[in-house]
């Protein structure tokens, strides 16, 4: 065996060798609000449960191992005291990846995503609709682990209200592993389908996608198009230009001679087929022609 002391590695290295030995990790997509009263969403796979009485889940923003900077969320939750942790499913992976993105504050990852806000009963902070199980919490404690980059910080979180939808439920009540269909983070790029195995996403642009909020209307509201397709399509920095799209149309012409009179629903499920092989800028070259 190749063994080491964690002081002997660059904390990105000894990050790395966490991150991938201790997987797969549960997926608390937080939902929170700042001071101003801003939405805020972003994923955290440092998570789990660890109480049933009282109701207790915690997840761990950690300090940025780069600059040694504080992530939104824990900024959030210091401010006001109350969170929503949403479950990942299958469905609404590569929104949730595309959440995770490094945006502005103030800046709302609902909207980039595509993902519905959805008002919580008790708490302030909102609810993500498409999130087939919905734990509303109150803070109970901030555990800081340390001051340095790549320490986690424990937020300690009291279920005060869980909402679980109906289509995941068998009929004596119980949760549905496989229809509830979640997913889980490993190391690298790599998610896991509980039900499936080991896939990736590529992980978001550094330069930021430009979100569904920045799509045009027909794309956006599509009919055809997942909420997966949505998170694929968000993560590029910038669209097609219009003589890149004119070319490519062009070298299409031979299998698809009719794509310039295709109606928007046939671009659509062209456009998904070359998702399905990770082509995002196939796709939306597809869908701009």
């Amino acid at each position: 065996m190749t063994s080491f002391e964690p002081k002997d590695l660059s904390i990105g290295k000894l990050h790395s060798y966490l991150l991938s030995a201790v997987a797969p990790r549960p997926i608390a997509f937080a939902s929170t609000l700042d001071a101003e009263g801003n939405p805020n969403l972003s994923p955290f796979s440092f998570f789990n449960v660890f109480s049933a009485n009282p109701p207790i889940l915690i997840f761990s923003p950690a300090r940025r191992v780069r600059d040694n900077t504080t992530k939104h969320t824990l900024e959030n939750v210091e401010a006001l005291k109350e969170v929503v942790i949403n479950v990942v499913n299958y469905d609404m992976v590569h929104q949730a990846s595309l959440s995770s993105t490094e945006y502005a504050e103030g800046v709302n990852e609902f909207e980039k995503a595509g993902l519905t806000m959805l008002k919580s009963d008790i708490v302030k902070p909102f609810r993500v609709a498409e999130s087939p199980v919905q734990f509303e919490c109150k803070v109970n404690e901030i555990v800081k682990l340390g001051t340095e980059g790549g320490a986690g910080n424990l937020i300690i979180c009291e279920v005060v209200k869980l909402h679980i939808d109906n289509e995941v439920l068998n009929e004596d009540g119980a949760i549905n592993q496989k229809k509830l269909d979640l997913v889980a983070r490993a190391g690298g790029s790599y998610y896991t389908r509980a039900k499936k195995g080991f896939f990736e996403i590529p992980k978001p642009l550094s330069t930021l996608g430009i979100g569904v909020d920045n799509f045009p209307d027909f794309v956006k509201n599509s009919m055809v198009l997942t909420g997966n397709d949505l998170g694929m399509l968000g993560n590029i920095e910038a669209l097609p230009t219009e003589a890149s799209v004119n070319e490519f149309v062009k070298d299409l012409g031979e299998r698809y001679p009719n794509i310039k009179t295709a109606t928007h629903r046939q671009k659509h499920k062209l456009a998904r087929n070359y998702l399905s092989f990770g082509d995002v800028e196939s796709a939306w070259k597809i869908l701009l022609s």
